[in-house]
């Protein structure tokens, strides 16, 4: 790990230079504070009280050719107070965050499902020493498969990378197949997401694999990080495996009794990140609520995780104010769907430009439509919302297609199916005899799961529908989307970040994460009592520099 982190910024960034000289002007002490990587001097004025800066000298940038007296000599009259050190991006979170996942920034983008947090975006990031969690959730294991081996080969070596697990309480086979690979491939890490109770699988993840060190400290063969909106979630990914679940996978023959054993020494989780008002799964908690709540209860049950934030975090002053909370990291996601590395289709990635803060809605999500779980989508441009809320008003109204009322099924095929309903269930029907024929089964015997099959295959397909850029569907499109896109665009507008074009997902991070050591710079000066104007608390987007990778 470096000692002295650098983003360079562009070449034609403005920098105000006064050198030695004194300044107690609020509108160049706030230029002075903005220049992050620079130390200041902090002056009184014992005639007048004002308080004032001076810069001080960085090695090897051409201001440093005065001699201390020099300085001294500027300062004239001037009590110095102490000194303003520098800030840099790299040092907003945890370092003990940076070190275990060898990153260079306290930063995650977020697993968008479906291959929406793509390959490509996944790479990106990890080259800036960003890191990027694949988004699993959705594929086949075919083309998962290709992904995470392809991930494997090119980023062969480096672990800040990693794969999402998504809880699966309606297809359990299917988490089960998808962690049994996790684990095969070699993945670093693996993000859980929407997940209410701990699994057989997710322990899976956990425990398969873990050693101890010549002192008896535990080694884990990859990091599991967990997202997460409730406090009784949280505890159980602070606490170690549950016994009986441990119990279950050594009977079956997936642990060996050392590895269970070991596992009962370890948090589930090294990383929790509370999810707030994020898109997709969600409880739309404020994060300025949930994260000092998390924190506190890390500090009771397992003091070694580190507590991370997400949702909502759409701008620089969003990400500031989660590192001020305490946030050992960030986690961003709607935002990083409207990249050109996003697996979102143009056309979708076009509504997501256009969104504002409150452009977004709940509405049923297919994985968990039965237990009548939500999560946030775009509003404008498409009636999804409301078309998905219909269908599970229906589902709660009656117990199979045939008791809807005529007129009600007539409006379902021709605007929401676009087909007749017994079409729909055929198609249905031979999906999951492929993926899970008990499934079929059931619905043979059950009017009302059949239903539920139906109706979750317009959730299902509306998804696709946007990531694929149908253009018949445009009004079915379902886009996972919380309230930080609209703040995004709004920061963005006027910007090189207003063209989608140049929405490239390590652009969005380093804007944010530069934009948030400005904003809290400025908020150290002035607790200092440095007179700081509004726009010391503001920043533009730029074209910043992306070298520097992992450390």
């Amino acid at each position: 790990m470096t000692t002295a982190p650098h983003v360079a910024l562009a070449a034609d960034r403005v920098r105000a230079r006064h050198d030695a000289a004194v300044c107690f002007v609020p509108s160049e002490i706030t230029a002075l504070v903005a220049e992050i990587r620079r130390p200041l001097r902090l002056l009184l004025d014992p005639s007048t009280g004002r308080r004032g800066v001076q810069r001080l000298p960085v090695p090897g940038d051409g201001d440093s050719d005065g001699s201390a007296g020099d300085f001294e000599a500027a300062a004239g009259t001037a009590r110095v107070l102490g000194v303003l050190p520098a800030t840099y991006p790299e040092w907003l979170g945890s370092r003990r965050f940076r070190a275990a996942h060898h990153t260079r920034f306290p930063y995650l983008a977020g697993e968008m499902s479906t291959g929406i947090a793509t390959a490509e975006m996944v790479r990106k990031l990890a080259d800036a020493g960003l890191m990027g969690l694949f988004g699993a959730g959705g594929l086949s294991e075919r083309v998962l498969r290709e992904a995470v081996e392809h991930l494997a080969r090119s980023l062969h070596g480096r672990v800040n990378w990693g794969v999402n697990l998504i809880h699966s309480p309606n297809e359990p086979a299917a988490e089960a197949r998808t962690a049994r690979l996790l684990v095969e491939l070699g993945v670093p890490a693996v993000s859980a997401s929407a997940y209410m109770d701990l699994t057989p699988p997710l322990v899976l993840c956990v425990a398969r694999g873990l050693r101890t060190d010549g002192a008896g400290s535990v080694l884990r063969p990859r990091r599991v990080l967990a997202k997460v909106s409730r406090p009784e979630t949280a505890e159980k990914f602070m606490s170690p495996p549950p016994a009986p679940l441990l119990r279950q996978l050594v009977a079956h023959g997936e642990l060996s009794a050392e590895e269970a054993a070991l596992a009962a020494r370890i948090p589930v989780a090294e990383d929790v990140t509370v999810e707030a008002d994020s898109g997709g799964h969600t409880d739309n908690r404020p994060l300025a609520v949930m994260l000092p709540a998390l924190r506190a209860l890390r500090d009771r049950v397992a003091g070694s995780v580190r507590v991370g934030a997400a949702g909502g975090l759409g701008t620089p002053a969003a990400v500031a104010a989660a590192f001020a909370l305490g946030a050992d990291y960030v986690l961003t996601g709607s935002v990083n769907q409207a990249a050109v590395e996003s697996g979102m289709s143009a056309a979708g990635r076009g509504m997501l430009a256009q969104a504002d803060i409150t452009d977004t809605a709940m509405a049923p999500a297919a994985d968990m439509f039965e237990m009548g779980v939500r999560l946030q989508v775009l509003r404008r441009g498409t009636l999804f919302a409301r078309r998905a809320a219909l269908l599970y008003e229906l589902y709660q109204a009656h117990e199979s297609l045939e008791d809807i009322p005529a007129a009600r099924r007539a409006q379902l095929e021709e605007q929401v199916f676009r087909a007749p309903l017994a079409a729909v269930w055929a198609r249905t029907a031979r999906f999951w005899a492929d993926r899970d024929p008990a499934q079929v089964a059931l619905a043979d015997r059950d009017a009302k799961h059949r239903m539920a099959l139906v109706f979750r295959w317009y959730l299902g397909r509306s998804s696709r529908w946007a990531i694929a850029g149908d253009p018949d569907r445009t009004a079915d499109y379902q886009i996972w989307c919380g309230p930080a896109m609209g703040s995004f665009n709004r920061w963005a507008a006027g910007s090189f970040l207003a063209a989608l074009e140049h929405r490239t997902v390590v652009q969005i991070a380093l804007n944010l994460l530069e934009g948030a050591a400005v904003i809290t710079r400025a908020h150290q000066a002035r607790t200092c009592g440095l007179p700081i104007t509004s726009d010391g608390f503001q920043f533009a987007p730029r074209r910043l520099a992306e070298s520097g990778g992992a450390r």
